[in-house]
């Protein structure tokens, strides 16, 4: 009776499954993590939803089309170009660009600036791609859109969250015994408000757009164009990036590693021990993946991964349910699907590439488990189909908005050129994506970024950097010293062909290369933090000497300010945060009161300024998203940021500590220090005046014929100076 109870138990369940699927086809599970967390839907689901998308739209295309004619509004200005191409390179910095391009070592970049020209592009407050990027989409400064840091607080928890998606699971549930099934659909939700310049070509006058990999489009917009989301996409644990590390049993390590990882919501890596048979050739390691969401305890995901070494020919033969791969050391395998077995039949899947680190101790490096384009369990691209067109174009690609795993090289699980290898092999993905929406999108607009100029800069500055203190070994600057430059001339090349594929010299088409801000040194880190308790803002609770990750051990009861991220200070306002005791009629002052004080402070150690000017919210912003904002944004010195403990929320007795981190290169500082880049084929702005990321977007749209919306503050560049058009 008890067996025929159980067997009912999950036939109901999986009947339910399976009518949800059907009945609401975009349904998913959450899963919160240290990020924007993940949603995800089974295999059945998934396939059933893409058919459904294809089905319904092949019946309704006709229906479509005669509305998508008639409803199409004529732009009401002259339209100049066929086409616009913009390629964003992430962080290039101008001053290197100059240098190469009088070298010339940059001889695309040159003959786009020839035809058109090369300005200095400025950067947002503060320099950070999410606030850059979400100004370059929307014409408008932060308080407008809202996005001010990569991590923002939750105000009742003082906890970190991620600035510009939110997951959250869905509101109602159906519990049988340890099993749950949603009732609702959950909520993946983009943060960045106010409206992208591509929603009104797309929208409003039927112009195609093809977006590819722009930051914060994640989840992506709906409109009348393509989109693939980038920066913000999570890996299949919810975080933004947790690699795995696979380590012969007995492999030296810190015996309580293990069960930390697994226990910390914010770790980067996880260590996982591979056990051997007698032989020693054959072994076997769990690897974990995310809480199972069909389960009311949560239990861990996990897959089993087998392990055959052969140590004299030199290779290992990899294992997963349904792939299989033979490794060299020092070669990153094909993306290989990873499948974590939910119950009832399902699984979750996702891909991950694979590279053996060293034959004897075995140690493998495991990629973040990137959501899989050609299934994906989120809400990537839009239309949902476009991921798998995109995959079946040119076969399984990196989704994970950080893509680059600048941790594991940090953390010393990557060497620098596993690092790089893994960069370049996504830099090709993107560039065949790009190649590919070329070719289809003869029209209108086309957008793709490319972020491992950034991730290059932050993880290999310190080799061009002779002053730079995590630089041990002569022979690695020596080796790597040309690395970033090596990097900005690999771009240009590929900008030589997309030349070939853009029609820049008759005129009838347009070519943008921009970057949302420069690059500069980080040698030093500011506890800012620290900063605040010695000054009397921030309070520990009684018996503490320090606090925390994310504040653990602030009295709230006491503290006035506090710094998180690495851009700002927030102050504990009354009303607002759940402890806050800063009245909102004393937080202008507070806030003065703070800038000044670190305004011009100085590295006693090295007796320089590093901090070299402030910023108060109040005066660098306009909008309804103003309140929001850290109140005050600081602007180090070049060769300063905020320290690694005080981007996490740390007090402790270190102000100012050397950077030996391999992250070593960063544009966290005063704007006005790192400016992007703006290279055009088409004359723009006035040489006597810098333009700003926020004037892109009017530009782009001035082009297309369409007047500036009132709601954006930048400013058309077109006809030689900076008009309004509004």
């Amino acid at each position: 009776m008890t067996n025929d109870r159980s067997r009912l138990r999950r036939r109901i369940i999986f009947a339910a499954a399976l009518l949800l699927a059907v009945v609401v086809p975009s349904a998913a599970f959450a899963y919160v993590g240290p990020g924007a967390g993940i949603a995800f839907a089974t295999t059945a689901l998934a396939l059933l939803s893409t058919v459904a998308v294809v089905v319904f739209g092949a019946v309704l295309w006709p229906i479509r089309w005669v509305y998508l004619l008639f409803t199409q509004k004529k732009p009401p200005g002259k339209q100049h170009f066929e086409r616009v191409v913009v390629v964003g390179l992430d962080g290039i910095d101008p001053g290197l660009v100059e240098e190469m391009m009088e070298a010339g070592e940059l001889p695309n970049m040159s003959k786009i600036a020839k035809q058109g020209n090369f300005q200095r592009l400025g950067t947002t407050w503060p320099a950070m791609s999410p606030v850059a990027w979400s100004s370059f989409s929307t014409g408008v400064n932060p308080g407008k859109h809202g996005i001010y840091d990569f991590l923002t607080r939750d105000p009742k928890t003082y906890a970190p969250d991620l600035s510009s998606a939110q997951v959250r699971g869905p509101a109602r549930v159906l519990k049988i015994g340890n099993w749950q099934l949603p009732l609702s659909k959950p909520q993946v939700r983009l943060l960045k408000r106010s409206k992208t310049f591509w929603k009104i070509l797309g929208d409003e006058y039927r112009i195609p757009c093809s977006i590819l990999r722009v930051p914060v489009t994640f989840p992506p917009d709906r409109f009348q164009g393509m989109m693939l989301s980038a920066m913000c996409v999570p890996d299949m644990m919810g975080s933004q990036g947790t690699f795995t590390h696979l380590v012969q049993q007995g492999y030296q390590r810190d015996p309580e590693q293990e069960e930390n990882e697994l226990n910390d919501p914010y770790a980067v890596g996880m260590t996982r021990d591979i056990t051997f048979d007698e032989s020693g050739k054959r072994g076997k390691v769990t690897l974990i993946g995310p809480e199972n969401p069909l389960r009311s305890d949560r239990q861990k995901l996990a897959v089993d991964i087998e392990f055959e070494v052969d140590r004299e020919n030199g290779f290992v033969v990899i294992e997963l349910p349904g792939a299989r791969e033979v490794l060299r050391p020092g070669v990153y395998s094909r993306w290989m699907e990873v499948a974590f077995p939910l119950g009832l039949g399902l699984k979750m899947r996702g891909i991950a590439r694979f590279r053996v680190l060293e034959m004897d101790p075995l140690r493998v490096y495991v990629s973040p488990i990137n959501i899989d384009p050609a299934q994906p369990v989120l809400p990537i691209s839009h239309p949902k189909i476009f991921s798998v067109f995109l995959a079946k174009l040119i076969g399984p690609f990196a989704t994970l908005g950080l893509a680059e795993d600048t941790w594991a090289l940090n953390e010393g699980v990557l060497d620098d050129e596993g690092f790089l290898e893994q960069a370049w092999l996504n830099h090709g993905e993107r560039e065949e994506m790009l190649f590919q929406m070329l070719k289809r999108t003869k029209k209108g607009f086309v957008a793709c970024v490319f972020d491992g100029t950034d991730r290059i800069q932050h993880m290999f500055w310190r080799y061009r950097d002779p002053k730079h203190p995590a630089v041990e070994d002569e022979n690695l600057r020596e080796r790597y010293k040309r690395t970033i430059e090596d990097t900005y001339q690999r771009c240009d090349e590929m900008l030589g062909r997309v030349m070939e594929q853009v029609d820049i010299e008759s005129g009838k088409e347009a070519l943008i290369v921009m970057s949302d801000h420069g690059f500069t040194s980080f040698r030093r880190g500011i506890n800012l933090n620290t900063w605040l308790f010695n000054n009397g803002y921030l309070f520990l609770e009684e018996g503490r000497e320090e606090s925390g990750e994310w504040f653990r051990g602030i009295d709230w009861t006491r503290t006035k300010a506090f710094a998180l991220g690495l851009g700002g200070i927030f102050l504990n306002v009354e009303g607002r945060e759940e402890l806050g005791i800063v009245k909102e009629s004393e937080a202008d002052a507070l806030a003065k009161e703070i800038a000044d004080g670190l305004r011009g402070l100085v590295d006693d150690e090295l007796g320089e300024v590093a901090i070299q000017e402030c910023y108060l919210a109040s005066e660098l912003y306009d909008g309804p998203y103003v309140d929001e904002a850290p109140h005050v944004i600081v602007g180090y010195t070049p060769g300063w940021r905020a320290s690694w403990d005080g981007a996490r929320g740390k007090m402790n007795n270190i102000m100012f500590d050397d950077n030996k981190k391999g992250w070593s290169g960063d544009h966290c500082v005063d704007p006005v220090s790192v400016p992007g880049v703006l290279l055009s084929s088409s004359p723009l702005g006035s040489p006597d005046e810098q333009p700003s990321i926020i004037d892109v977007a009017p530009t782009i749209l001035d082009w297309f014929g369409v007047k500036t919306p009132k709601f954006m503050d930048g400013s058309s560049l077109v006809r030689g100076g900076k008009e309004a058009g509004k």
